[in-house]
């Protein structure tokens, strides 16, 4: 008997992947539920999109400042996405533009010291509204499902 390999399987015998397309529909409704509850409270809370607060934490993590590229890059969107993002937290004091210290040519976003109080304050209650969503969850059995999850990962990057 030939053996098929898991794409061609699930290609050809769809009907054999029923509990793996059921899991991979429960991450995704789980995912966005939790984002949904996220965006809907930096808005109530801090009026602020989920993007304006991605953006703050990746130049909370650098102090020096990134240029915008490296914000695409790391937020996975386009210049263009990146650039108005900049404008708005800029707009609300948030964010600043500076040159490199060494190529003047290169500009660098980073957190105003408002921007950075801010995001402090903002962390910490999105750090306690994720943790109010999973309190329904033990202490076990979120370590269960980061070590599942964490085998998932390994299977999705390993797949051809």
């Amino acid at each position: 008997m030939l053996s098929l390999d898991a794409e061609t399987r699930a290609a050809e015998r769809p009907e054999e992947h029923k509990d793996e397309l059921r899991l991979w529909l429960r991450m995704l409704t789980c995912t966005t539920l939790v984002e949904a509850q996220i965006r809907r409270r930096l808005r109530a809370t801090f009026n602020l999109t989920l993007p304006r607060f991605d953006l703050m934490a990746q130049l909370e993590r650098a102090p020096e400042g990134l240029t915008l590229g490296e914000l695409s890059r790391r937020l996975m969107v386009s210049n263009g996405n990146v650039t108005g993002l900049v404008e708005r937290l800029a707009g609300r004091g948030q964010v600043e533009r500076v040159a490199h210290k060494v190529d003047r040519r290169v500009v660098l976003v980073r957190l105003t010291e408002a921007g950075r109080a801010e995001f402090s304050r903002m962390a910490r209650a999105h750090a306690a509204w994720v943790g109010a969503l999973f309190e329904g969850l033990s202490a076990e059995e979120t370590q269960t499902l980061m070590r599942l999850l964490g085998r998932v990962k390994q299977s999705v990057r390993s797949a051809r």
